[in-house]
């Protein structure tokens, strides 16, 4: 008998791994509106990540992200931004953006972490991107960005 209970107690926690894995394949493959900016001069196709629970969603549980692609995370208002890395599979770079479009700071990040990375001053935006996206077109803190959408009105 209670080699049987342990049994059901291994399957009822398979099929807990088994959901939070379709859920987490299921969250990755939902559909965001997705528009392209222009980092310092340079072409970033991105997803926006508008509302809370977009936002909140990220790119968790991607496996991989186009070379020129990101998510662009637009927030009401300014507010030092915090961004970490719970449920990311994949190495990315932040840059946190004030309302003008200048780039604040752009961080490193690594997969799976829950390191903390803030903003350097009150942003409206966070660009992630491929990890060294950033650095390749040697972009940094003072950049500007066009085509940001306006954030969304509360």
């Amino acid at each position: 008998m209670a080699g049987a209970m342990r049994f059901a107690g291994w399957l009822a926690v398979l099929a807990g791994v088994g959901a939070f894995a379709f859920m987490g394949q299921a969250l990755a493959d939902t559909a965001l509106r997705t528009t392209t900016i222009q980092v310092a001069g340079h072409p970033l196709k991105v997803e926006l990540a508008v509302t809370d629970g977009d936002r909140a969603r990220g790119l968790m549980f991607r496996e991989k992200l186009g070379r020129d692609d990101g998510m662009l995370f637009v927030f009401a208002e300014p507010a030092y931004q915090s961004m970490w890395m719970k449920n990311t599979l994949i190495p990315l770079s932040v840059a946190f953006v004030d309302a003008g479009g200048t780039i604040l700071s752009i961080h490193d990040m690594q997969p799976k972490t829950l390191d903390a990375h803030m903003s350097a001053g009150p942003a409206v935006y966070a660009i992630e991107t491929n990890l060294g996206w950033f650095a390749r077109k040697r972009i940094g803190p003072g950049a500007r960005i066009t085509g940001l959408p306006p954030p969304p009105k509360r």
